[in-house]
């Protein structure tokens, strides 16, 4: 029988954790629940208590950087349902006034660089975003969206066929971090 590669980590007391068919994680926590699915023939998890049992075999390069790339995965969730994630943007323009409004599933930004039509940022998942002047909170449970939100936003916004030396208008990432301080790391390895 092949040799495996095999990783623990605990998960805190508030989060719940079960594992369904097809590798499917489900996580429940004081902020939420998020599901993500990690099918691969080389991978097989279980779940004890707060403990999640992360096995891949065969024992090679591949199946070891899968299983760290789970246990990222895990990390990523457990901190996200436990403290949240926040991007802070700022609107930037010096030639025209550029405004954002929030609709369902979408961010506006009109009057960027004085066009007529406005550019369409999507907002992926349950991601909320607050626009307040020229700041923009995104926010979220769930790292993956709350990251593509807010560069959807940056390259949505992204000057085209002109000098950028001179044309700066566009909406940038200033501040990552959670929405709640942190203290240590939320998931242990044993």
């Amino acid at each position: 029988m092949a040799e495996k590669i095999t990783k623990t980590l605990v998960l805190p007391s508030e989060v719940q954790m079960t594992v369904g068919e097809g590798n499917r994680l489900t996580f429940k926590g004081p902020k939420g629940q998020l599901s993500k699915a990690f099918p691969s023939y080389r991978i097989k998890m279980k779940a004890d208590k707060n403990n999640i049992i992360i096995e891949g075999s065969p024992k090679n390069k591949q199946t070891r950087v899968l299983v760290e790339t789970i246990s990222a995965h895990v990390r990523n969730m457990a901190e996200g349902l436990m403290f949240g994630y926040k991007y802070q943007l700022r609107v930037v323009y010096s030639h025209f006034p550029m405004s954002l409004q929030v609709e369902k599933g979408v961010v506006n930004v009109k009057n960027f660089l004085g066009e007529k039509f406005p550019r369409k940022a999507k907002i992926v998942g349950d991601t909320k975003v607050e626009v307040k002047g020229q700041d923009v909170t995104v926010m979220g449970t769930d790292k993956d969206a709350v990251g593509q939100t807010a560069t959807n936003l940056e390259q949505k916004t992204k000057v085209k066929n002109k000098d950028i030396r001179r044309y700066q208008d566009g909406i940038y990432i200033v501040n990552i971090g959670n929405i709640e301080q942190k203290s240590g790391p939320v998931v242990e390895e044993l």
